[in-house]
């Protein structure tokens, strides 16, 4: 089943190896191209009710990029996006990454949360205010105070459910996760205790839509270190 599913996307996508050599160009009807994406994030990439796969709408198209160009060199692994991507041109990865972030739906539903408000305080005290005693920046000095994200490689973290913030956390921690040096997330989330990432988890999942969802522009605010995804947002002198 999974096969015939891999298939269907394939086709979808436009990029079996065989109509990788024949195709010049790609459909103007990106969303008609990208229901291949469907089933796991959603109508517009807005989300769906499973936990472990992200809302992709509204995030940067650098960022949206640069997951896309991971998956496809295996340095993020996850063998249905591995094999989905592997024959995609980059000049195609760069559409698919253009579509998704021009697409603002509603956020989900929020969820119910499971945890304590004591939880959920830990949580905003991270998110809003880090913990310098042991180096770790506040959340929204890299994602802004609406957490939003920063044009062009600083996602939003709003709209993701608390498991799969928690994995992607324990994926940096672990360094299962990776992305360009120098990584700063993984040096932050190192940082972080299986406590913190619950918290922060919790806190995020259970945050309101802002009134501007979008991300702010590149520039908009200097980062507390240098990042790699973020090659130009590094603390100025």
């Amino acid at each position: 089943m999974r096969g015939m599913f891999l298939v269907l996307c394939l086709s979808l996508l436009g990029e079996a190896p065989a109509l990788a050599q024949q195709m010049a160009h790609y459909p103007n009807d990106m969303a008609d191209r990208v229901q291949a994406c469907t089933p796991c994030h959603g109508v517009e990439g807005k989300g769906t009710n499973d936990a472990y796969f992200p809302r992709l709408a509204g995030k940067p198209a650098g960022y949206l990029l640069n997951q896309l160009e991971a998956f496809k060199a295996g340095r993020r692994k996850y063998p249905p996006m591995n094999y989905l991507l592997e024959y995609l041109t980059d000049d195609y990865l760069a559409q698919i990454a253009a579509y998704f972030a021009d697409q603002h739906p509603s956020l989900p539903e929020k969820p119910p949360t499971d945890v304590s408000q004591t939880v959920l305080d830990r949580g905003h005290a991270i998110v809003t205010k880090g913990d310098l005693d042991r180096s770790i920046p506040a959340c929204v000095s890299c994602h802004g105070s609406s957490l939003t994200g920063q044009a062009p490689g600083i996602p939003g973290l709003l709209g993701l459910r608390a498991t799969y913030v928690s994995a992607q956390l324990g994926g940096w921690r672990y360094g299962t996760r990776t992305a360009k040096a120098p990584d700063c997330m993984q040096l932050v989330a190192a940082r972080l205790t299986e406590d913190d990432v619950r918290a922060v988890a919790a806190y995020l999942a259970n945050q309101p839509q802002p009134a501007d969802p979008v991300p702010s522009a590149a520039g908009s605010w200097s980062l507390p270190f240098a990042c790699g995804s973020q090659p130009d947002g590094e603390k100025k002198p």
